[in-house]
């Protein structure tokens, strides 16, 4: 089969590589019909040294269930499914939990044998608790939106639901990326009465200010603290979704916050510690987040996106085909699209 592999910096091939096939009687092995390019697939893309090896890509995928081992009872083959970005059992204690992220038995896509999601096949462990079925077919008008919910709709929703939002609170949002956009949708949904999206490209504007946002800051650094203390009369917003991970919005994101607020962090770090701790701690800041666990999530954001009530598959702004993936990460590095659908 073909799949998506990266050799180092800004080096992806599609190549031939092994057939994905059932190892373990929990796996599923799913006909890859829609995946994406995300933005933390980019990191690798700008520091990756180079591997003889390579390295599979993508996390992102919905398709149609070809076989299953003998455990699995969920799914069956001709099911359409989607998949999150991260796998897991469902029967842990963090999985239990709904912290599907911290599985004790889950892993990554791409890693440890497991097929990376940009390819044409998957072998998905532990099917049981990591697909969704789908009630659409393949090829069904939703497929965009429903394919958000494999990452960036449910990280933008885990973002959210850390930063405690709730209705008539002052929502910021850093960053405004496919994940930061869909943090807009979250936020709404949850009820904010008002939402202030920090980000500076036009045709990402727009599509914030469509999916809610209601202020836009297109400044940086203090600047940008300064104008939404401006909006806020002077106070910080309630609850803060840091999307971005660099030192720069992750120091907006605490700066901005309200005393008593709340930071929902779902951009990839890229330092190790966390800017302003004296600041936010004497402001009785609270700071979470971290990987989504969007399996937790999607029952919960499925019905909304079947009802047209959100529509998140509107941050694809570029559509390909498996050969077109490395023109692709280029164009999301080169902030020439906010995120690549591949179809298959």
């Amino acid at each position: 089969m073909r799949a998506t592999v990266m050799y180092g910096a800004g080096d992806v091939r599609i190549e031939d590589v092994p057939d994905a096939r059932l190892i373990q009687p929990t796996d599923a092995l799913v006909s890859v019909a829609r995946a994406a390019i995300c933005g933390s697939d980019l990191w690798p893309y700008k520091t990756m040294e180079h591997s003889d090896t390579g390295r599979r890509m993508g996390h992102e995928f919905i398709g149609v269930v070809e076989a299953v081992g003998t455990d699995v009872r969920t799914v069956k083959a001709g099911d359409v499914v989607v998949s999150p970005f991260l796998w897991s059992d469902g029967t842990c204690v963090f999985c239990q939990e709904g912290l599907q992220s911290e599985c004790l038995h889950g892993g990554r896509y791409g890693l440890d044998e497991v097929d990376g999601g940009q390819g044409e096949a998957v072998r998905v462990p532990q099917a049981d608790g990591t697909l969704v079925v789908l009630p659409v077919g393949r090829d069904d008008a939703l497929m965009p939106s429903l394919l958000t919910l494999s990452d960036v709709m449910g990280t933008g929703h885990h973002a959210a639901v850390a930063a405690e939002v709730g209705p008539g609170k002052t929502v910021a949002v850093v960053g405004d990326g496919a994940v930061g956009l869909c943090g807009v949708i979250a936020a709404k949904r949850l009820g904010a009465e008002r939402v202030i999206l920090l980000g500076s490209y036009p045709d990402r504007i727009a599509l914030g200010t469509g999916f809610g946002a209601t202020d836009v800051v297109s400044e940086r650094g203090d600047e940008a603290v300064e104008r939404v203390r401006q909006l806020t009369d002077g106070l910080g917003a309630h609850s803060v979704l840091e999307c971005v991970g660099l030192e720069q919005s992750t120091h907006t994101a605490l700066s901005i916050a309200r005393p008593g607020g709340a930071v929902g962090r779902v951009g990839l770090p890229q330092e190790d510690s966390v800017p302003d701790a004296i600041a936010t701690f004497f402001k009785n800041v609270t700071i979470a987040g971290g990987p989504a666990p969007v399996r937790a999530y999607i029952e919960e954001l499925l019905p909304d996106v079947l009802g047209g009530r959100i529509e998140p598959g509107r941050v694809f702004d570029r559509v390909t085909d498996l050969d077109g993936v490395p023109d692709g990460y280029g164009a999301m590095n080169d902030r020439e699209a906010i995120k690549v659908l591949i179809e298959l």
